[in-house]
């Protein structure tokens, strides 16, 4: 069983120097899996990850999401959807409206997505609060003066708000400290297993992505080069940008999160 199948996406950005940024990528996503996607910086990986949200169009492609044609969803059909595959980005503050409280950030998916009457909002704001590991407390507070790791939290409260079924995670924890990023991937781990999430994984880090990811998908200049089990790819690299990759990050055999 599949939840979101990819075939032939291809995104060229016009220019004097036009950037094949995909290039005939295809892939799979089942329910509950997490695909970590690797590779160098340039390589297409935020691109496809834009792709799949329906943030940037594709040139070519399909993309099917449980069961529908997602690229065919256009308007009010769009809008409903996108509820089942939220997106949490690098930088939550540039996420968020810069005056934003806690609260409004939290209060805008169950508006979009009518989740629940506005007199149960405040409700929901708690419970997704102490999902994601933070206090009830913080609901009225900015978002501006909350640490960098707390704001990311914000940010994956607000995805999980209208249940998904997948989560797009674009270098979700790349500008995080270590202590505080492996925080956080105990936090994803327990909400896929809480919720029974897909993730799209995207990361230029080889060992964090081996520590939440059940397969790894490698991209080389708007192509994917290689897929396989985490941990049988690791251990017998096919390429050689997998090879550099692994030999770049010498903390590749530290503990893997739970499943």
């Amino acid at each position: 069983m599949t939840l979101l199948v990819a075939r032939g996406l291809t995104k060229t950005y016009p220019g004097a120097r036009r950037i094949r940024a995909l290039d005939d990528v295809s892939f799979e996503i089942a329910p509950g899996e997490t695909l970590g996607l690797i590779g160098p910086s340039g390589c297409g990986k935020s691109t496809l990850a834009r792709v799949l949200t329906r943030l940037t169009e594709p040139d070519a492609g399909t993309i099917r999401f449980g069961g529908q044609d997602w690229g065919a969803l256009k308007g009010r059909a769009l809008r409903r959807a996108r509820g089942a595959m939220q997106m949490v980005f690098q930088d939550p503050g540039a996420a968020f409206h810069p005056r934003a409280t806690v609260a409004g950030a939290l209060c805008e998916p169950l508006r979009l997505h009518a989740i629940a009457p506005r007199s149960d909002w405040p409700d929901h704001v708690e419970l997704l609060l102490t999902q994601v590991g933070l206090s009830p407390e913080l609901a009225p507070r900015p978002l501006s003066a909350l640490s960098g790791g707390q704001r990311q939290r914000v940010a994956i409260a607000r995805a999980i708000a209208p249940r998904p079924k997948l989560i797009v995670l674009d270098e979700a924890v790349s500008a995080l400290d270590a202590s505080v990023r492996a925080r956080v991937l105990d936090l994803l781990a327990q909400l896929q297993r809480d919720m029974g999430l897909a993730y799209l994984f995207v990361s230029h880090d080889l060992a964090v992505t081996r520590a939440l990811s059940h397969r790894i998908a490698v991209m080389e200049a708007g192509r994917i080069v290689e897929t396989g089990p985490a941990e049988a790819l690791l251990a017998a690299p096919r390429t050689e940008i997998l090879r550099r990759l692994i030999a770049a990050v010498p903390t590749i055999h530290t503990e893997k999160v739970p499943s």
